[in-house]
């Protein structure tokens, strides 16, 4: 009866350490010398604090990430914002703004300890789904959607990426989650993932409910679904992608004309034209920073959705593969710190995020590339964007934080501390290991 919950109890069975906990006192000799060695422990923790246990590889990527996004939004900005608002930084500023929220954001969500937002997954999840449900009814009326708060500074679809991961990692890394069953995995699942994704694709947001739909289904596959219902679950959703999309004019239209372009580039939209022009006229070194044309109006947003196209246009190809290559290496550092989770949900949260920023990364460059139809999905740390940057930025202050906690829990101190309790994983299907199970 218990497997018949209408939502399933998080449990805190497989942490490694509790939160807040610390390392019991040394006993040496059968004395206890707790007092007598306090000062040597707090110079052991304060030299194992929050700074000396950060990956610094995937620090460094985000900051070079960050850099590259701030220098090309200068770049694609200065002569509209001249032109609007009499002053050539006055978007680049409210850029900066924006970065230095999202960057309170990673700190803070790197220097709390992450397992402590499983015992809120619930609760963000129905905050996350009446703030879908509040911007169809009080959303700002942009272009017919209703997408964004405040003229488009808070957009829950860009929240709701995150929140659903977070509440995805919990539910399906919980033990009493039967992922594989039919009736307490699969209908679950389809019933959470159809409410959020239901919600976002009827502001309307195609590629958001898409980044959603394929980063929860890669989830749902490594917490070890069974591979006939996965098969099931993405053949209707390809299906149900399909039918929506038909009673949309403008995804009718995109879908026309990248299949039109695919044997005749003449044939395609306007958006995906200008991003092949700038590529081409960057060529292999670019045109030099600035110096771009496309950029005046050619391009569509080009401080947002198209800002790789900038790239390749004013730095090159050589450019927009350094760009390439600093997302793979955060992509790989996202996915060592998921395989080195000591906990369930430590592992589903930090591949789950990974995945979302390479899954976003991905439809941003192909969409420039002409490679997939066009959307309107963000760079990660390098577009323009306030909610997609914090939100961005709030999923890497996860991934160190995960990094962190396991680099804290692996010390021996915290392996002490921490060897009366459940290191499993509470689903033997998993596909995910662990570095313990090696």
């Amino acid at each position: 009866m218990a497997d018949q919950q209408a939502a399933p109890q998080f449990t805190d069975a497989d942490f490694d350490l509790p939160i807040g906990a610390k390392a019991p006192p040394i006993i040496r000799g059968g004395t206890r010398t707790a007092a007598a060695d306090a000062p040597s422990l707090d110079r052991v923790e304060r030299q194992r604090g929050v700074l000396s246990m950060i990956d610094r590889p995937l620090l460094i990527m985000l900051i070079l990430l960050l850099a590259v996004g701030a220098m090309m939004i200068y770049s694609a900005t200065f002569d509209w914002s001249y032109q609007e608002y009499n002053s050539a930084t006055y978007i680049f500023m409210q850029h900066i703004r924006n970065l230095i929220i999202a960057a309170a954001a990673l700190v803070f969500m790197t220097a709390l300890d992450y397992r402590i937002w499983k015992r809120f997954a619930v609760f963000l999840l129905l905050v996350t789904i009446a703030g879908l449900v509040g911007v169809l009814l009080f959303g700002d009326n942009t272009f017919g959607a209703r997408r964004a708060f405040f003229q488009g500074s808070y957009q829950p679809g860009e929240i709701a990426e995150l929140t659903i991961i977070i509440y995805m990692a919990a539910w399906l890394g919980a033990k009493r989650t039967k992922v594989a069953s039919f009736v307490f995995g699969l209908i679950p699942f389809m019933i959470l993932l159809g409410v959020v994704v239901g919600l976002v694709a009827l502001q309307p947001d195609i590629s958001t409910a898409a980044t959603i739909v394929i980063v929860c289904g890669l989830m749902y596959f490594l917490a070890g679904a069974n591979i006939f219902h996965l098969v099931s679950l993405v053949t209707l959703a390809g299906a149900a992608g399909v039918i929506f999309s038909q009673q949309l004019d403008y995804t009718q239209t995109r879908l026309d004309t990248f299949v039109a372009g695919l044997t005749d580039l003449t044939a395609t939209n306007w958006h995906a034209m200008q991003a092949i022009i700038a590529f081409r006229d960057g060529g292999w070194l670019g045109k030099g920073l600035g110096l771009g044309e496309q950029k005046f109006g050619a391009l569509p947003a080009p401080h947002t959705d198209s800002i790789f196209a900038v790239i390749g246009e004013e730095l090159g190809v050589v450019g927009a593969a350094f760009v390439v290559l600093l997302f793979v290496i955060l992509i790989m550092r996202g996915l060592q710190i998921a395989r080195r989770s000591s906990d369930s949900f430590g592992s589903l949260l930090a591949a789950g995020i990974t995945l979302w920023i390479a899954t976003k990364a991905l439809l941003n460059v192909a969409t420039m590339l002409s490679l997939v139809p066009s959307t309107g999905v963000a760079l990660p740390f390098i577009s323009f964007g306030g909610s997609s940057l914090v939100s961005a930025m709030a999923g890497a202050g996860l991934l160190l934080s995960i990094s962190r906690v396991t680099a804290r829990v692996n010390s021996p101190e915290g392996r002490s501390a921490s060897a009366n309790y459940d290191r499993g994983w509470g689903n033997r299907w998993s596909r995910l290991s662990s570095h313990r199970s090696r």
